[in-house]
């Protein structure tokens, strides 16, 4: 696996704005609907945008960090 797989995701840019456009969190299971894609792979993307600080999640909704 290559650096590139684990520092931006495909999927990485598409998450993040739905989130920065949503006028509240999202779940897991809302985000995969949105964008068309299987929740073990939003999953993934989440928890990868979680560890780096771009996004916060409360009782399992995720929103973008204030910076």
């Amino acid at each position: 696996m290559s650096i590139w797989c684990h520092s931006m995701g495909k999927l990485d840019k598409p998450v993040l704005k739905l989130l920065q456009n949503s006028p509240k969190p999202l779940t897991l299971a809302e985000i995969a609907q949105k964008l068309d894609k299987p929740e073990k792979t939003i999953y993934r993307t989440l928890k990868r945008l979680f560890e780096k600080g771009k996004i916060d999640s409360r009782a399992r909704q995720y929103t973008v960090t204030e910076e």
